[in-house]
């Protein structure tokens, strides 16, 4: 570990990386970002001069050392900039998801006490405003794009661009000062708070130091060898640990530009015109690319789905050990190569993905069948195992050492053990400093050695030093006849079809597995269109005899596989129902990382939970949902509940504690 006075090559903060880039990378692009059609960008030179700017303009308001700054919005330079300035006045810099509800919103505000609120739009100043009643230690709001703001009373309303005019005309004034609160920062101090996704409760502000990302930048950056020439896709949420790490951390410590969408519509767009060489996305992205390229080919000729299918059916044998640099045969090469100049090749493009390098996914377990397809492709992708308090990194995957069926070895710095009941812990220079005001939580969560209990359930292959996560710790659990029930296995097997947008598995202490399935609306909807189906709303196309017949197909698909997996076979599902609602963060089902509440759900909807278990072919329900103004209504359905077949297996037990 480095000592705090000295930090990592000698820097100790964000704002010191910034002036060394600034000095080194001076006329390299530091951020693009499209606007209008048209990719815009700034040197690092130049984006030391903006940050500067705005730092000052913080100090003219009236910012103090220690004081909370909210940034709220979509992935843009300026907003990652309001994050370095906050840092280099001595405040925090507190990033806010931008599509938390108001009350959702409200609640971050209040906890940490913000004084201050950079706001994208008139959206998200919306949101403030509306529950400012509430914020008592609100004084300033600060936005970047005043369009709809002009008749709003500005009083404590600043434009984004007026804050940094008054910065800079009072250089003079205040410039010591500003050199001075920079100067005065520590390895030790905080360098941003980030807070967790609310899985079971309220979400806890995690405090992490310069020391914590720092390092951990430094540290994950040598192990992909990242370098200044890399270019990421900055279009993850700005409150999300993985953005901040890879957009700020990485983006600084190695000095490689973030490039900004023009918007969520436009993505794969920019994603196209960009070509990252390092991209990371959730499970969620890519099953969203697959589905997409599976829809295409439905709609395309017989000779386009024929020669799909043949060659990724090879792509599939050979691709994974070509990328590793494994032996194979000249005869599988050629017809690999034929397939990249017809098939794989294309594909890349299509997706944005021909430039990766290192590629990444985290945040859930993806299915294996996704991670192969993407593999296969020649597409460098790796899982990582992460969390909030790690700073992102506990494990990764090295180069040649990529598997389905692990997370990787202990990232570098830190250290692994599984305690007694199979719980993960780790111990790294990224662990987070304490939980605001939660001491109790604190103390749970980390020990006075350092340890961080993950919450997942997991074991240290012998030999290759891989960790395997199972499941959830809390979700891991027995059947009633003592075989082990891990949902998420089954769940990642289900989502892999294009046809299922979500899964959730009920069987813990019970003597079977049912499930719920949300559609993918995009999916089946260009599946009825094929087949002149037609449907008014998606809950008369969720349930839908043919539908559902096609979801049942994959249902027992997905038994026979992991019918398969002797630990784990007892999982097969016995009963489901398609819901007749999509799970939504809106409604508390999920988090707005899009997580599944899985206490949320066993309470909303234990009437169907309790059909599925008793034997109902039919449920009639009536369920809350919250509309996109944020007014809420009701939706009744009456729901077929489906058995499926389950595979023989010659089940295995384990003795019940």
């Amino acid at each position: 570990m480095v000592s705090a006075s000295h930090g990592a090559g000698g820097v100790v903060s964000i704002p010191a990386l910034l002036d060394r880039n600034a000095n080194i990378h001076g006329k390299k692009a530091a951020y693009r970002e499209k606007e209008f059609g048209i990719w815009q960008s700034w040197s690092w030179a130049e984006t030391r001069e903006e940050i500067r700017a705005l730092a000052l303009g913080l100090l003219k308001l009236g910012v103090n050392k220690g004081d909370f700054i909210a940034i709220i919005g979509s992935n843009r330079p300026h907003l990652y900039w309001s994050m370095v300035a906050a840092q280099m006045v001595g405040a925090v810099p507190v990033p806010v998801y931008q599509d938390s509800a108001a009350e959702e919103m409200a609640y971050v505000l209040d906890h940490c006490g913000a004084r201050f609120v950079i706001a994208e739009d008139q959206e998200q100043v919306d949101k403030v405003i509306e529950v400012q009643e509430v914020l008592h230690q609100f004084e300033h709001m600060i936005y970047l794009d005043p369009r709809g703001l002009r008749k709003y009373d500005h009083a404590t309303m600043h434009a984004y661009t007026q804050v940094q005019a008054d910065g800079r005309a009072a250089e003079a004034d205040l410039g010591g000062e500003l050199d001075r609160r920079n100067a005065a920062i520590t390895y030790d101090d905080t360098c941003v708070m980030l807070y967790t996704s609310g899985t079971t409760g309220k979400p806890k502000g995690v405090v992490l130091s310069n020391r914590n990302i720092i390092e951990t930048s430094k540290a994950s950056s040598d192990f992909d060898h990242l370098s200044a020439g890399e270019e990421v896709l900055a279009y993850l949420p700005m409150a999300w640990v993985g953005d901040f790490i890879f957009s700020i951390g990485q983006a600084y410590w190695s000095g490689f530009c973030v490039n900004c969408p023009e918007s969520e519509e436009t993505l794969l767009t920019d994603l196209r015109e960009i070509g990252p060489t390092y991209y990371f996305a959730p499970p969620r992205v890519f099953e969203t690319q697959l589905t997409t390229v599976m829809i295409r080919m439905e709609d395309s000729t017989r000779l386009k789905k024929w020669l799909f299918k043949t060659f990724m059916d090879h792509a599939r044998k050979v691709g994974p050990a070509i990328l590793d640099g494994k032996p194979v045969s000249a005869g599988d090469r050629f017809k690999y190569a034929l397939g990249n100049l017809f098939i794989y090749g294309p594909l890349k493009n299509t997706l944005g993905l021909s430039r990766v390098r290192v590629g990444y996914t985290a945040g859930e377990a993806i299915g294996p069948e996704i991670f192969s397809f993407y593999r296969s492709l020649g597409i460098n992708l790796k899982q990582l195992y992460g969390q909030t308090e790690a700073s992102v990194f506990i494990t990764q995957q090295p180069d040649g050492e990529v598997r389905a069926d692990t997370v990787g070895v202990a990232s570098p710095g830190v250290e692994l053990k599984i305690d007694e009941n199979g719980e993960v812990f780790y111990r790294s220079p990224g662990v987070f400093e304490y939980y605001y005001k939660n001491d109790e939580s604190t103390a749970k969560t980390k020990d006075p050695e350092g340890w961080v209990a993950t919450g997942d359930a997991g074991f240290i292959e012998e030999g290759s030093g891989h960790l395997r996560i199972i499941d959830r710790a809390k979700d891991v659990g027995k059947m009633a006849d003592g075989s082990m029930f891990a949902p998420k296995y089954v769940e990642n097997k289900l989502k892999f079809y294009p046809n299922i947008l979500e899964a959730v598995v009920f069987g813990a202490g019970r003597d079977r597995c049912t499930a719920f399935i949300n559609i993918d609306l995009s999916a089946v909807g260009n599946w009825a269109e094929r087949h002149n189906i037609a449907y008014s709303s998606y809950q008369e196309l969720a349930g839908h005899p043919k539908v559902l017949a096609a979801i049942q197909q994959h249902v027992e698909e997905v038994n026979a596989s992991v019918a398969e997996d002797e630990m784990l076979s007892g999982c097969q599902i016995h009963r489901f129902l398609v819901l007749h609602k999509e799970l939504d963060a809106d409604d508390g089902e999920m988090t707005r990382t899009r997580k599944v509440r899985r206490a949320v759900i066993g309470e909303k909807y234990a009437d169907l939970i309790a059909a599925l278990y008793d034997g109902s072919p039919r449920i009639q329900t009536r369920t809350e949902v919250t509309y996109e103004d944020g007014r809420k209504g009701y939706i009744s359905a009456d729901l077929e509940i489906r058995d499926a077949k389950v595979a023989p297996v010659a089940r295995h037990k384990v003795a019940a504690e």
